[in-house]
């Protein structure tokens, strides 16, 4: 037997502060780390082309570098290109240092000289491993200098960040193998065309996985955003027939979002049904229990659904809210603006409950809503009325007809 290097410990002795977070400066991107940036371990960054990985790895290395220096390795632009887009934002620093590098190689003999205490390698892709078959970015070539940069953390206690892409289906591209290596996977996301970007964590072995960050992308850089409610609202004095607010948890964090919809007959054989910002599977299947449970005539309607700001809305929660939004439009009632629903519908047309209903409510409530859409049982009302505030009136429904009547006072 080989003697080990080290005994083992009994857990209760084994010194933890070793693995101690690092605040990066940007406390959204801390938020969803568990704290910030543990030595020695691996992140990988995935998000699609053009969403602002670089921009938000610049803006966290350059409040790193005053702790010590940070390392920028980047294989699919120039070091000047890199120091432009530096300036553009302000992102320069004494000990962050530039490097343009494809191969491992190098990439570790830079790494030897600065010393860093913080790596950050975009992209992972673009590095190739002399010995190994395969082109840049193909499975083979990802595996091995994953393997050789983590390798490389754990011994020196680098804290590493690994810039990685996305399939067009939106998945993180290389083998599977890549997000089980690394410590952490998290993925950057948001409308290219708008401003708002979310960093969620798929993955994170020191903090908790039910977080996101939000984030403004601006010409300015990164900027953190921890109130965005207001982001997804349409301020106007009067309501407008086709629209209601809703609000969806991301993670842990409620978040107010409005839905806008337009009803008007087609001239098509097969009425348009258009969507953006919402799962279009779920927008048809709410189209399908208002023409067949509320009796409302969509069949020969082109129907266009839509958020407000490029939010993307996939919780079932928003069933409600896309379903009282349609049928505004159709009815052509508005839905005041004082009013947010939340709910799932079923094909039987009842509407179902929902987890984290009070947090929901505390949100619409802090950003001066007065009437909640709720489904029946959630235990919503009762609480309401024991609130000392008392500044929000929850009403029950059971099915769709119900939140209807509810929503436009019948």
């Amino acid at each position: 037997a080989i003697a080990p290097a080290s005994p083992a410990l009994p857990i209760g002795e084994v010194d933890a502060s070793a693995a101690g977070a690092r605040p990066t400066g940007l406390d959204e991107l801390d938020r969803v780390l568990g704290g910030g940036l543990v030595p020695g371990a691996v992140v990988l960054l995935a998000g699609e082309p053009g969403v602002g990985k670089s921009t938000l790895l610049l803006e966290a290395g350059t409040h790193a570098a005053e702790a010590g220096p940070v390392l920028y390795i980047t294989g699919e632009e120039s070091a000047a290109q890199v120091r432009l887009r530096a300036d553009r934002i302000g992102a320069v620093a004494g000990n962050l240092y530039l490097a343009a590098e494809t191969d491992l190689a190098s990439l570790l003999g830079h790494v030897a000289v600065v010393r860093p205490q913080l790596l950050i390698v975009d992209s992972v892709q673009t590095i190739t491993m002399e010995g190994v078959d395969g082109a840049p970015g193909g499975v083979s070539q990802i595996r091995a200098v994953t393997a050789a940069l983590i390798a490389v953390a754990k011994q020196h206690a680098l804290t590493t960040v690994l810039v990685g892409h996305v399939t067009k289906d939106g998945s993180i591209a290389g083998p599977r193998a890549l997000e089980h290596l690394v410590d952490v996977v998290l993925h950057f996301e948001g409308d290219r065309h708008a401003q708002f970007r979310i960093v969620r964590a798929l993955k994170n072995r020191y903090g908790p996985t039910d977080e996101i960050g939000c984030f403004d992308l601006g010409e300015q850089g990164i900027t953190e955003l921890p109130d965005p409610s207001g982001l997804f609202l349409t301020h106007r004095r009067n309501a407008v027939p086709g629209t209601c607010v809703t609000v969806t948890l991301e993670g842990r964090r409620p978040l107010l979002s409005e839905v806008q919809t337009l009803v008007a007959p087609s001239t098509l054989d097969i009425p348009r049904r258009v969507t953006s910002g919402l799962d279009a599977s779920r927008v048809g299947m709410v189209l399908a229990v208002l023409s067949r449970r509320a009796d409302l005539k969509l069949g020969k309607q082109d129907v266009y659904a839509a958020t407000v700001g490029g939010v993307r809305l996939g919780e079932p929660s928003v069933d409600l809210a896309v379903a009282l939004a349609l049928a505004s439009a159709v009815v052509n009632l508005s839905v005041p603006s004082s009013v947010v629903a939340v709910g799932e519908v079923g094909l039987a047309g009842e509407v179902r409950r929902v987890t984290g209903v009070q947090r929901r409510l505390a949100e619409a409530e802090r950003m001066g809503f007065r009437l909640a859409i709720v489904p029946a049982g959630s235990g919503a009302a009762d609480s309401a009325a024991k609130s000392s505030a008392g500044g929000i009136e929850v009403r029950e429904a059971e099915d769709i007809r119900e939140a209807m009547a509810a929503a436009f006072g019948c």
